[in-house]
């Protein structure tokens, strides 16, 4: 009797596991069928998950000559690689302090990070935006880069991730005579990688994905990252065409998949380890 009830807690456990990842993984599918669908079969009176033509070649064809798509991932490419390494610099050291460092007010300072947090980026954005004006940086990369680069977020989970780390360690490097700055990017850095990975996927989606501050600071499209070109493509280009659409999408989508793939396992672990304090 406990043999079945064990089978089958893991087959209840295990069948609502994998009823949740069909439902999260649907949209991605739809998207990936939808880009291979003849035009005339989108909208067909029959819901059907694969077509009955395939049309990949035309639909792919179609975006990748209609819109410049390798340039709006040049874009999110260069955001999110500038906004990512400013985001390291100041976040590893300032958590490091928080969390290995005794000073005056350090708890407040805390507390003062974990209140950014509920701070979203529609409260900036119109002082943001005048600044910027003025200083003649619209329609720039650092425009779309500026309100990110320095990120609670990323302090709160790297000082997670330290506030585990051997303080024995630390204190022998002191005595070997190392500075604090020398501590943290030749010795806590190294063992950190998994945290870091971890922050990396959530701000690279995060940043590749977001449509509304470049939407605000950026007209030209030469500029434009994969959503904002997106919307433009879809407005000048492809009108009534999902499955180009689609296809454009599924292109643009493609190197956040890739990217999680291969950081999966430190992503896994990097969220796994910043939980444990």
């Amino acid at each position: 009797m406990l043999r079945i009830r064990h089978l089958a807690s893991l087959t209840l456990v295990h069948g609502l596991l994998l009823s949740g990842a069909a439902f999260m993984l649907l949209p991605f599918a739809w998207m990936l069928a939808t880009s291979v669908k003849p035009p005339g079969e989108v909208f067909s009176a029959t819901l059907r998950l694969l077509p009955i033509h395939f049309n990949s070649a035309e639909n792919y064809g179609f975006a990748l000559s209609h819109a410049p798509l390798l340039r709006f991932a040049l874009n999110g490419a260069i955001v999110c690689a500038g906004i990512l390494a400013v985001q390291l610099l100041v976040a590893i050291p300032c958590a490091y302090a928080l969390a290995k460092l005794r000073f005056p007010g350090r708890d407040a300072l805390f507390v003062l990070i974990l209140l950014a947090l509920a701070i979203p980026v529609q409260v900036p954005a119109l002082p943001l935006y005048i600044a910027l004006a003025d200083l003649g940086l619209l329609n720039t990369y650092f425009s779309m880069m500026v309100p990110f680069l320095f990120s609670a977020f990323a302090i709160f989970l790297l000082r997670q991730f330290f506030k585990s780390y051997p303080d024995d360690i630390i204190q022998a490097a002191r005595l070997d005579g190392m500075g604090e700055l020398e501590i943290v990017w030749r010795i806590v850095v190294p063992s950190a990688w998994p945290a870091i990975a971890a922050f990396a996927v959530f701000s690279v989606v995060a940043h590749w994905n977001d449509l509304y501050w470049p939407l605000i600071v950026i007209t030209d499209g030469t500029l434009a990252t994969p959503p904002l070109g997106m919307m433009l493509f879809a407005d000048a280009e492809t009108g009534s065409n999902y499955s180009a659409l689609m296809a454009a999408a599924t292109l643009l989508t493609a190197p956040l998949v890739v990217l999680f793939l291969l950081a999966r396992r430190w992503f896994i672990a990097g969220v796994t380890m910043t939980g444990v304090k």
